[in-house]
């Protein structure tokens, strides 16, 4: 039997990216998934590779921002499968600048496409997690972690997300309900074309993740998001997991 067999899952930003990564991982595994995403072309090309494997699965083109039709994105899903096992939310849009040129607009884009979206979707999932005693895995970065340069925007709203995260762990442990975070390093699209533009920074990065690679999207990053939603996590919530290769050891 498949690890997911049979389980329903809503990813949020999987039209391509670590998003589809985790999507192509499960449904390999059996589940049946809804993959939310603002890019119509590319989600429906998406969705056709994902149907090789789970006919079932389903596109929903979703504008993020607009944050009062969430839950309504969770009831259809809902309605489509009559239930709902694992929310991923890993969607998030932001525009790098140095502290001191961040702008309100940049703060409010990185929050509104990564924190807000992040709560809301966990609040409309929670009675239907409820019921499948399912899993949360939301999405945090060494941006915030680390600190990292001008990211303070996109640094702001990660770690806004890991701390609704570890109070989703506290709260919803009662009706067994997992709540985690990936902490990526990824072989993404946006990094090969930051590759090429700057080598050298590229290489240096490199040079500090102790595995000396970035993680593949879907058999490093998508395997550990499968291990998340599967019953092979049952005891583990509230934890910020690093797949990136070693770069940040948490203690």
């Amino acid at each position: 039997m498949k690890r997911l067999e049979g389980k329903v899952a809503i990813i949020t930003g999987a039209a391509g990216g670590i998003g589809k990564g985790m999507a192509t991982a499960y449904v390999k595994e059996g589940a049946k998934v809804a993959i939310i995403d603002i890019n119509k072309e590319l989600g429906e090309q998406t969705i056709k590779e994902l149907q090789a494997y789970s006919p079932e699965s389903i596109f929903i083109q979703a504008n993020l921002m607009e944050h009062d039709k969430l839950k309504d994105i969770v009831a259809e899903v809902v309605a489509k499968f009559g239930k709902l096992d694992i929310l991923i939310n890993n969607a998030h849009a932001s525009k790098q600048a140095s502290f001191e040129e961040t702008t309100q607009d940049m703060l409010d884009l990185s929050f509104n496409t990564g924190f807000y979206p992040t709560f809301y979707f966990m609040q409309a999932a929670l009675p239907y997690l409820k019921e499948t005693k399912g899993k949360i895995i939301n999405f945090a970065s060494g941006a915030g972690i680390n600190g990292n340069p001008k990211q303070a925007s996109y640094a702001a709203a990660k770690e806004a997300i890991r701390g609704i995260t570890r109070v989703a762990a506290g709260e919803f442990g009662q009706y067994g309900i997992n709540v985690n975070i990936i902490s990526p390093i990824a072989n993404s699209p946006g990094i090969q074309q930051w590759a090429q533009h700057a080598p050298d920074d590229y290489n240096a990065m490199l040079e500090r993740i102790p595995m000396r690679r970035l993680g593949e999207l879907e058999s490093d990053l998508g395997r550990v998001a499968v291990f998340l939603g599967s019953e092979d996590s049952d005891y583990i919530t509230g934890q910020t997991i690093m797949v990136d290769g070693g770069a940040i050891m948490l203690r």
